[in-house]
């Protein structure tokens, strides 16, 4: 393999299996998306001009590599949280464990129902707390349209999530 690449891969795999996974929710995808993404870029680094950094282009690979995926299988599922992610559980006390997973749950559903743009900005600028810069990147928008969508999709979801009792949206 070559060294940027293995370079790349030690650096950012974590964070694009991250992306991933937020976006089909299965384990072994998630897997064998992250090795197509590396897989890719390997193939591509030679066209890779640094015009964004090694992890905003990785996290655009990611993203055309999983709604190729979706496309190949015809499925479009986000966010249906199963116990196999849920790293908090273990560290806090049981009955606010299962509030706070219900209050993500309830999030993640509210997350679910807005339109596709809406649901793409959120997870990078909220959820992987990317730039306005590496967001259009990635979207293939201008950074106004990012700015104007993000403040639309955060409004969406306000409204999604307006009376659901004990829903955390201050934290977005």
């Amino acid at each position: 393999m070559n060294q940027q690449i293995e370079n790349y891969y030690h650096e950012h795999s974590d964070r694009v299996y991250r992306y991933i996974f937020l976006l089909v929710r299965n384990k072994e995808n998630a897997e064998d998306l992250t090795q197509e993404t590396f897989y890719k870029a390997f193939k591509g680094l030679s066209s890779f001009n640094e015009e964004a950094s090694p992890a905003t282009w990785l996290l655009k690979i990611a993203r055309n590599v999983t709604y190729d995926h979706f496309r190949r299988k015809r499925v479009v599922r986000f966010f249906s949280w199963g116990d196999e992610h849920d790293q908090e559980a273990a560290s806090i006390a049981p009955e606010a464990s299962a509030e706070r997973k219900e209050q993500v749950m309830e999030l993640h559903k509210a997350i679910n129902r807005l339109k596709k743009d809406y649901r793409d900005v959120i997870i990078l600028r909220r959820i992987q707390e990317l730039s306005i810069r590496d967001t259009a990147y990635i979207l293939g928008w201008t950074e106004a349209k990012v700015k104007t969508k993000s403040g639309r999709a955060m409004d969406a979801l306000k409204q999604e999530l307006a009376g659901k009792e004990g829903v955390i949206h201050e934290s977005f």
